[in-house]
């Protein structure tokens, strides 16, 4: 799994519960929303309104891929069958989540290292603060935005929208 700072978006990889490899080539020309999810927390209602904006969007190329992580208040204790399990009945969740692992500390996914980079939060801080934190990715790989865990899926549907149609 490459971490390099010269990695572009579409050569990363991450794992899937499955143990397969969910390689990102394949999300070139579609819009990317990443967040980091967890069953136990306070903003985990926040998966319904993704899983309604996957819905409205998804025929138009867009993607929403969350990673399960375990490090914020111990919010999502359960293993990856638990995590899905708990999505599909609870929020109707059928976007791909990832295998759960670190987005902070030293053992913090590909995927996340690449993603703070890119786009550090406020004051120039790069840690994730907590659950539900998202990063919008656009069609050529960029990233766009990066939000808090209060921004909610319907408050960003907008530039979405405007993502897609450019």
């Amino acid at each position: 799994m490459s971490s390099s700072s010269e990695t572009n978006f579409y050569g990363l990889k991450t794992e899937l519960p499955s143990g397969q490899t969910y390689d990102f080539e394949q999300l070139k020309g579609k819009v990317v929303l990443i967040v980091n999810v967890a069953s136990k927390c306070g903003f985990t209602p926040q998966y319904k309104g993704l899983q309604a904006l996957y819905d409205k969007y998804k025929e138009r190329d867009f993607v929403i891929l969350g990673f399960p992580c375990n490090q914020f208040g111990g919010q999502e204790p359960g293993d990856d069958a638990a995590i899905a399990s708990f999505c599909e009945l609870n929020h109707g969740v059928n976007f791909p989540l990832m295998k759960k692992s670190d987005v902070n500390g030293d053992n913090t996914n590909p995927v996340y290292q690449w993603l703070k980079n890119e786009k550090p939060g406020l004051m120039g801080l790069s840690r994730i603060k907590w659950n539900f934190e998202k990063f919008l990715i656009d069609k050529n790989g960029k990233v766009v935005n990066r939000w808090a865990s209060t921004t909610t899926p319907q408050a960003i549907d907008a530039v979405v929208e405007k993502l897609l149609a450019e």
